[in-house]
């Protein structure tokens, strides 16, 4: 199994399923920060809440279930040491909680990252935000043209896609972690117009919906905070990759740390 190639019908199935586990890992990091909660540190210095743990033992159970031969790498397991062996072709990446600090701060800008990677490629991703009750879905296929882009919100699904890039740019950023220097020498290549700051992977969702162009990220990630707004964006029409061009790898043991890139809308 953990070898075999996720068809695209099974993804969309997949999809379906996870979209209500998404959603429970989401009401109940909101019960935990309506309740009130206390702030860790990890050995790193990030911070980490009960919402954390909570939120990811429940997506965690349902992959299980699901797909008990593909491995999870889950961020506060892999916090904790837990790091599975990743002899396959394929494994979950989960961030239950990203945007830690906005969710601490009482903002709206947290997510419920679930992705499937295959081949080094995300071609699953689940970004929900309970707090602005969004849910962005992405399936991409392997080897085939086959795609599913959409994000919900009212209960109900609408398709989403990159625009065609306009002569001025509209770029997203982080509330938290940018570097200006890169970031303006970057941005000195295009007449922007905009520049949205939004927390979490919602950078990526603003690109995959056409409401962003580029999302340019010079400060470090890790695979689970990158992996489902990457499939998303990917089903979508757009593209993360580095500054050379080469797609964003994933399947980085042990510490699956990412360098510079930018997530694309496109040309």
């Amino acid at each position: 199994m953990t070898s075999s190639k996720p068809d695209f019908s099974l993804l969309c199935a997949w999809a379906d399923q996870l979209r209500p586990t998404a959603d429970a890992a989401g009401r109940a990091i909101l019960d935990v920060r309506a309740r009130g909660f206390a702030v860790d540190k990890k050995t790193d210095a990030s911070p980490v809440t009960e919402a954390d743990r909570v939120a990811e033992g429940i997506v965690v159970a349902e992959l299980e279930k699901l797909s008990p031969a593909f491995p999870i790498v889950a961020e506060e397991k892999v916090s904790a040491g837990d790091i599975p062996e990743l002899n396959g072709t394929a494994f979950w990446l989960v961030d239950a909680l990203d945007g830690t600090k906005e969710f601490i701060k009482n903002g709206a800008d947290f997510t419920v990252n679930i992705a499937l990677v295959y081949e080094g490629v995300p071609i699953f991703g689940i970004v929900h935000a309970p707090a602005r009750k969004e849910t962005f879905v992405g399936v991409v296929a392997p080897n085939t043209s086959e795609r599913r882009a959409e994000v919900w919100r009212n209960g109900e699904p609408a398709p989403i896609s990159v625009r065609k890039r306009p002569s001025q740019v509209i770029v997203a950023g982080s509330r938290s972690h940018e570097v200006a220097d890169e970031m303006n020498a970057f941005l000195s290549n295009y007449e922007v117009s905009e520049r949205v700051v939004i927390g979490s992977s919602l950078k990526f969702c603003l690109v995959a919906e056409g409401l962003a162009d580029f999302y340019p990220r010079f400060g470090p990630t890790c695979e689970w905070d990158t992996g489902a707004g990457h499939a998303v964006l990917r089903a979508a029409g757009g593209r993360v990759h580095t500054f050379d061009g080469t797609e964003l790898p994933y399947k980085k043991v042990p510490n699956f740390l990412n360098g510079k890139f930018l997530a694309d809308g496109g040309p």
